[in-house]
C-alpha cells in the first residue's frame, strides 16, 4: 500500500492510476493523516500483460508419470 500527499497525487495523478490499475493500493493522506483510497471500480479489470510469468514456472519432465502411490487406484 502507498501513500501519498495531495499535491504528490494532483502532480502524478496518472501514474497514481496505472499504479491502481497493475493492483496496488494507493492512500491519500493531508498532513500524514489518511484521507481516501484510491480503488478500481468493481467489474473493471485491469489490462492484463502477457508474459509476466515467463521463466517463473517449471515444469518437471516426468509431470505426467504415474505416482507410485496410486498403482492401486489406476487398475
Amino acid at each position: 500500500m502507498k501513500q501519498v500527499n495531495i499535491h504528490e497525487a494532483k502532480t502524478h495523478l496518472s501514474r497514481l492510476i496505472d499504479q491502481v490499475l497493475n493492483g496496488e493500493e494507493v492512500i491519500i493522506a493531508k498532513g500524514n493523516k489518511p484521507l481516501v483510497k484510491l480503488v478500481l471500480l468493481e467489474g473493471v479489470y485491469p489490462q492484463r500483460q502477457i508474459g509476466l510469468a515467463k521463466g517463473k514456472i517449471k515444469m518437471a519432465d516426468d509431470f505426467n508419470a504415474p505416482l507410485d502411490d496410486f498403482e492401486d487406484y489406476m487398475e
